[in-house]
């Protein structure tokens, strides 16, 4: 039997959580290590400071972990505390909002599940486009049913064929202009990133980070696929940051 291990970014009472097990808990044995609350931005923290609990709780028909911790911290205890083996695979989401472009480094999702890459898993991080207000709620309504479909389809192909990657990067767009996907690479950006400047009642100053979304117009960027093309965007990710092309007269440095 196949063995899943899901988590998220959202916590442990997100719709789109649930969504992910419902999709593909017949396929194999699903355990769920999952954060306790919103965890959204986090990117790869990792709790070394700190104490992290988990506890066994009764949720959704399957071996449910509630963590302490960060997406990062509850796959490193899905796989080395309480699996004890790498699993077939590990999904991360289903997300309440898109992650694309670079900027995925400081997602909770995407970070899941390169943790899991890192560790030797095969790791889907999952999301669907979503209003902007709607992101960061603890509890939201939303209908995943064809990011259930998606997920699903893709977990039975990579099982059945043994596809081998180090993470997909899904995105599945609301209303999609049709059920179809295309492999993309990622955009340069999605956000133009700004800080609002205001003061609290007592007069000292504070700062909100916002930015404003940005549509690539390059094609086959995940930007351009998901949100001019209407269509599911799928980008293989690879662990290696390495800059192969980088500036030859690095080489000439003097220390």
């Amino acid at each position: 039997m196949k063995t899943i291990l899901i988590t998220n970014d959202d916590g442990i009472f997100s719709p789109g959580l649930k969504a992910a097990i419902e999709a593909v808990k017949d396929l194999g044995k699903v355990i769920v290590v999952a954060p306790y609350q919103q965890q959204s931005g986090i990117s790869r923290a990792i709790s070394l400071t700190s104490p992290v609990f988990v506890n066994r709780i009764n949720l959704y028909d399957v071996e449910f972990y509630a963590c302490s911790g960060t997406p990062v911290d509850c796959i490193i205890i899905g796989i080395c505390g309480i699996l004890k083996k790498i699993p077939d695979i590990v999904i991360s989401g289903i997300n309440l909002g898109e992650n694309l472009s670079y900027e995925i480094t400081t997602s909770g999702t995407v970070a899941a599940a390169i943790e899991a890459a890192n560790l030797g898993a095969r790791a889907i991080a999952i999301s669907q486009e979503a209003e902007e207000r709607k992101k960061f709620e603890d509890i939201v309504e939303e209908n995943f049913e064809i990011s259930k479909i998606v997920l699903r389809k893709i977990v039975e192909e990579i099982f059945k064929k043994d596809i081998k990657f180090e993470v997909l990067n899904i995105n599945i767009p609301k209303n999609p202009k049709e059920l179809r996907f295309k492999i993309t690479k990622l955009a340069r950006k999605y956000y133009n990133t700004s800080v609002e400047e205001r003061f609290d009642p007592r007069g000292r100053r504070y700062f909100w980070i916002n930015g404003e979304s940005i549509i690539s117009k390059e094609k086959d960027t995940d930007v351009y696929v998901l949100k001019v093309e209407r269509l599911i965007s799928i980008t293989p990710i690879k662990l290696d940051m390495t800059d192969y092309n980088y500036d030859k007269r690095l080489e000439e440095l003097r220390i």
